[in-house]
């Protein structure tokens, strides 16, 4: 699983012209991608680093700040450009696959008290933010 965490003042998705997520005050942008072989193990160290690393200002967490998280699922984070023009996405799980772990991902932030918004799984979105700082750090779960 890979994740951008992008630390923001403000963010939003927005879906056919329609707010479908939004925070409204200093948090994290989190785009979120899922590959083949992610489960329950990537779900909760992902969780715990969205949750636990020091990117807010005063080096505090979203943990230690109560500060919301907009989560976006994003596939491409899973491209792969080093050959020819055009990437491949073949390391990107299928929808079937990366929508439970997505939610999974969201479920176990909500259930250690964070706020998260979310975007629409598969949708056409628009992503608006205000990067802060700009912080923006890449994770990469640690395989099994």
């Amino acid at each position: 699983m890979r994740a951008v965490l992008q630390r923001v003042t403000s963010a939003s998705v927005t879906v056919a012209g329609e707010v479908v997520g939004a925070i409204d005050e200093p948090g994290l942008l989190v785009l979120l991608g899922v590959t083949h072989d992610d489960g329950p193990e990537q779900v909760a160290w992902m969780a715990r680093k969205v949750r636990d690393t020091r990117l807010l200002r005063d080096e505090l967490s979203v943990g230690d700040a109560g500060a919301p998280v907009l989560v976006v699922s994003q596939f491409t984070l899973y491209g792969d450009a080093r050959k020819g023009r055009r990437p491949t996405w073949q390391a990107a799980a299928p929808g079937e696959v990366s929508e439970p772990v997505y939610e999974a991902v969201c479920r176990a932030l909500r259930d250690a008290g964070t706020r998260v918004e979310t975007g629409v799984f598969g949708a056409d979105m628009a992503v608006a933010l205000v990067n802060d700082g700009p912080v923006t750090l890449l994770l990469e779960t640690p395989q099994a």
